[in-house]
């Protein structure tokens, strides 16, 4: 094995070894039955059937793929909604697609996206079978550079919507950014990570991003902290 796929199974190897594994718990919605209004005009969400919601996610699909709210829309090839199941124990939230989601138009699919599916492994949830996963822009910022505000600003309804239907019981951020508008927290990264955030009713673990942690390994370990807390509300819900 190359030195960089040696690097990119590392942490998995490692949590692997720690002997942690998801204790059994039953499945389904989230333990509250009236999530909050999402505030952006669609509070019949929360009544909805999962066919209906299934609709109503694919209409926002469609509506992302074309929007043109910010001028990121002029540069992207492809926008990036998300994926996923309905009524998930996870939704992650990352920043912003990278090159790869920008070709693709899926998130998480490049090398940061391997390691992010194999932490998702590591306490048994993967984007096939019970998590959702997008971003707070869901257009490529230029050289994958921090979404502005206006940016963020304009995508924000989208992530909102998407949580309302998708109905997550927990949420991961995964990046400074992710973490400081869902946490509504403007702090660093590692103050972010110390303690769970509410966002409308539903509890949030901000960790470090994947590709942060491939350029740093000495983050491996705080992210496996956060890993097993986000697992543990997970299971007591």
């Amino acid at each position: 094995m190359d030195t960089q796929h040696e690097h990119l199974y590392t942490l998995i190897e490692d949590y692997l070894r720690s002997g942690y594994r998801r204790r059994t718990t039953p499945t389904g919605a989230p333990s509250s039955e009236e999530p909050a209004d999402t505030g952006t005009g669609h509070v019949d969400d929360r009544i909805v059937t999962g066919e209906e919601r299934e609709r109503r996610l694919s209409e926002l699909v469609a509506a992302i793929r074309s929007c043109n709210m910010c001028p990121l829309s002029a540069v992207r090839n492809r926008a990036v909604p998300g994926v996923g199941v309905l009524d998930p124990l996870v939704m992650v939230i990352g920043e912003g697609p990278g090159a790869d989601e920008d070709r693709t138009g899926q998130p998480f699919v490049g090398r940061a996206g391997q390691f992010l599916d194999k932490w998702l492994e590591a306490i048994d949830l993967s984007r096939e079978k019970n998590a959702y996963i997008t971003n707070i822009v869901k257009c490529r910022p230029p050289q994958n550079r921090d979404p502005l505000p206006d940016e963020r600003e304009a995508c924000i309804p989208y992530l909102e919507r998407q949580i309302a239907l998708v109905r997550p019981r927990a949420i991961l951020t995964v990046g400074r950014i992710s973490g400081r508008v869902v946490c509504g927290v403007d702090t660093s990264m590692g103050e972010l990570r110390k303690q769970t955030y509410q966002y409308r009713g539903v509890p949030v673990v901000a960790t470090y991003h994947p590709s942060a942690v491939l350029r740093n390994e000495t983050l491996k370990r705080p992210v496996w902290e956060d890993l097993k807390r986000l697992r543990d509300i997970c299971d007591r819900s």
